[in-house]
This record gives C-alpha cells, sequence and structure tokens, in this order.
C-alpha cells in the first residue's frame, strides 16, 4: 500500500502531471481545435437563501445553432456540503468537474481531513487557470462554485473568470450565454433571507427567463419530462431535487404568467 510520502504531495493533479501526462492531454497540451465541432454547456447559477444555497442549470448544450443535447448534467457535487456548476464547452466541463471531485477526495484520504471550502475554491482557480491554453482557442471553461461553510453557517458562491481569477458573490450570480439574462431576474427578486421555496421559484424563474431571451438556453419540457437541474447545499448535506418539484414550480411559474395584467 502506498503511504503519503511515496507521492510526496497531497495535490492529485501534480500526481498526475509527473506520473501520467497523458492523463492531462486536454488541460496541458492543447491541440489545434479550429473546425472541430464541440458541445457548449449554457446557464448555470447560484442563490444563497436562509438555510443555504441553490445551485442549479439548464439540462440543453448546443452544437453550433443547433441542440446538441437535451440531457446534459451540469451540476456536480463535490463533497458533502460543496457542488460545482458548469458553462462553457462541454467536454472540458465535465472533465474538469470530475477532476475536481477527485483532487477533494484524494486529499481528505491522504491528509485525513476536509478540504476547506476557501481551499477548495482555490484549487478549482487553479483548474481553471491550467485549461487557459483552450481557453485561448475558444474552449472555455466557467465553473461556477458553491457551498455551505460549516464554520461560518452560511452558504458562499465563487465565480472565475477564463484565466483563474476568483471572485465571491454574496447573495446570487449566473454564467453562461443566458446569465445575463438570468441575473436580471435575480437581481429583481432576490430578498435577503428567502425560504427554500421562494429560493426555488426564483431560480426557476431566472432560467425561464434567459432560456426566452437565449436561444442556447433549454427551458423546461414537459413532453419530454426534461426540466432543469436544481440542489440544495445545506448543513445537512448536498440533495438533488426531484423533477416533479421542479416541474411544480414551473406550473407555478406558467399559471402566474397566464394571469391577466
Amino acid at each position: 500500500m502506498l503511504e503519503l510520502g511515496d507521492y510526496g504531495t497531497s495535490d492529485f493533479l501534480q500526481i498526475l502531471r509527473r506520473r501520467h501526462p497523458e492523463l492531462l492531454a486536454t488541460l496541458d497540451a492543447p491541440a489545434n481545435t479550429a473546425g472541430i465541432h464541440h458541445y457548449e454547456g449554457t446557464t448555470v447559477l447560484a442563490v444563497v437563501y436562509d438555510e443555504g444555497i441553490v445551485i442549479a442549470g439548464d439540462r440543453q448544450a448546443t452544437e453550433g445553432y443547433q441542440v446538441g443535447e437535451r440531457r446534459i448534467q451540469k451540476v456536480y457535487q463535490i463533497d458533502r456540503h460543496s457542488a460545482i456548476a458548469i458553462a462553457g464547452a462541454a467536454g472540458p466541463c465535465i472533465e474538469m468537474a470530475k477532476l475536481f471531485q477527485v483532487e477533494v477526495e484524494f486529499y481528505e484520504k491522504t491528509e485525513g481531513v476536509s478540504l476547506s471550502l476557501e481551499g477548495q475554491a482555490n484549487f478549482l482557480a487553479h483548474l481553471v487557470r491550467s485549461n487557459l491554453g483552450l481557453a485561448l482557442q475558444g474552449l472555455i471553461v466557467l465553473p461556477l462554485f458553491a457551498g455551505y461553510d460549516v464554520k461560518r453557517q452560511h452558504g458562499r458562491i465563487f465565480k472565475y473568470d477564463a484565466i483563474g481569477g476568483r471572485y465571491e458573490e454574496d447573495d446570487y450570480y449566473a454564467i453562461g450565454s443566458g446569465g445575463k439574462d438570468a441575473r436580471a431576474t435575480l437581481k429583481k427578486r432576490y430578498r435577503p433571507k428567502l425560504s427554500q421555496h421562494d429560493a426555488l421559484g426564483i431560480v426557476a424563474e431566472a432560467l425561464w427567463d434567459a432560456a426566452d431571451e437565449d436561444i442556447a438556453t433549454g427551458g423546461p419540457d414537459f413532453i419530454r419530462k426534461i426540466f432543469p437541474m436544481m440542489n440544495l447545499i445545506t448543513e445537512a448535506g448536498v440533495s438533488e431535487i426531484p423533477d416533479d418539484t421542479v416541474a411544480a414550480l414551473y406550473r407555478e411559474l406558467i399559471a402566474r404568467l397566464e394571469q391577466p395584467r
């Protein structure tokens, strides 16, 4: 059995670079991607409420002006109290999310303690910076990271730019092609100390408005039973909102929008 000294570090990414650099080809050695078709993820967002955070994303990925995938996963749990939502080039986005999961788990196993939310946010900045070569070729990865800070007893949201800059938002944020439209709704509807139901309703409305204005963002599809993915992050952990609950939120929203003005 390998001990920590055999690795020399608890940074899983550095171990891969030394021992199996070929596995990080898409991060460290970008090839010419000109003319290659790829899927693009679109709108994701996070909102702080009284017990934690809602982090969510639509399910559509585009390929140029066509729908490439209708059921893509854009929200990934990282550990018990954190999750990441991804927007940008779908392949590198998913790879980064999964590598981030492994890195956090590896750190906990080698160090014997959980990596703090601040530490996770800093490491994600390093991963985003590692993707700079691909970002310069148009394969941008823009994650939105959120978690419940057990020490501070409240939810926190971190956003990133394409070169790895890390910034914290206090109440809400949205990124992706429909991010501006979603943020407009969040700005109008957000209130401090939201209840869980109100926070979910605002998230549903923000994604609805993003899909209404942005052709790349997918709205609720009642025929195919495809709905945006929403996760709660609280002191108890990360939990996914069932599709039936999300569908009910959109029925409430549609009923309200259909009322005469």
